[in-house]
């Protein structure tokens, strides 16, 4: 029994490591080299890790945490779609739903129903810990952006009002980190690297 669980578990360990191949519009800081959803999703553990007292409620960090490592494992077959493409959808598809069931499900029963539950709790954003981890999902790209020349906002012409509307989910977690990337959204207009329009 022991044997076929931990059988069941490397065989997820295994699976999961495609999640290094999904590529990211994004771009590394002061790099020309897209992240992919594995260094994504490391780099939100840790700023959830560092960010946590800015958070408006109070949170357990470990289940922030777990959030943001699993996350995205579903676009290991539903993919990643672009947070300012116009034409997909961003609500939790039948596709993500798919993928979860079937990359969860390779774990051990009470292992997958936990790990699907996190991350059905991190799609509805309604907890105040899928509130902070949400907000950390919106925050690393704006740095990105914002510290990268304008990045994908000028590689796909993406304008103000659009980049105001999706990082305004910031502050439904945090207002201090919210009024931060507001004003950095400002300054990045001031530069010239966000276009309005």
């Amino acid at each position: 029994m022991e044997e076929n669980k931990l059988f069941k578990q490397i065989a997820f360990i295994k699976e999961i490591d495609k999640l290094k191949y999904i590529k990211r519009k994004t771009k590394l800081f002061n790099s020309d080299r897209n992240e992919n959803d594995a260094e994504h999703s490391w780099h939100l553990a840790v700023m959830a890790i560092v960010l946590a007292e800015h958070s408006n409620e109070s949170i357990d960090i470990l289940k922030v945490i777990k959030m943001v490592l699993i996350h995205d494992i579903v676009e290991i077959d539903a993919g990643d779609t672009f947070i300012y493409d116009t034409q997909k959808s961003h609500t939790n598809t039948d596709k993500e739903r798919i993928a979860a069931n079937r990359i969860f499900g390779l774990l051990p029963k009470e292992q997958a129903n936990e790990l699907i539950a996190i991350w059905e709790e991190f799609e509805a954003g309604e907890t105040n810990e899928a509130k902070f981890a949400k907000a950390m999902d919106r925050l690393e790209p704006l740095l990105q952006n914002a510290y990268n020349n304008g990045g994908t906002w000028e590689e796909f012409d993406v304008k103000y009002n659009a980049v105001y509307n999706k990082q305004k989910v910031i502050q439904n977690g945090s207002d201090s980190l919210w009024n931060f990337a507001e004003n950095l959204i400002d300054e990045s207009v001031e530069k010239g690297i966000l276009k309005k329009g």
